[in-house]
């Protein structure tokens, strides 16, 4: 591989590193909700729990949590991928 095409591979690693930091914080706005959000329902009476608001916010914990977590698949992917073009730039 000529040098110009390695120095093209860097510059996308240094886009993934880029997105992957973006996608961290993004991901530390979805946790702050997520915790807000679990909180305000745990301090709900039980009655109010059961309701469809109580229920509505257990549903929006739930499905944050899902979203954390693809978003830690997504990083551990970037970083992957990463790996695998620094492979190629290094041989």
């Amino acid at each position: 591989m000529n040098k110009e095409r390695r120095k093209r591979l860097e510059s996308a690693i240094e886009l993934l590193e880029n997105a992957k930091e973006t996608l961290v914080e993004a991901q530390e706005i979805v946790e702050e909700v997520h915790d807000e959000e679990e909180e305000a329902y745990d301090n709900l009476p039980e009655g109010v729990q059961e309701s469809e608001r109580g229920e509505t916010m257990y549903e929006n914990v739930d499905a944050l949590d899902t979203v954390m977590s693809d978003l830690d698949d997504i990083q551990g992917q970037i970083d992957d991928e990463i790996d695998s073009i620094q492979e190629v730039i290094d041989k």
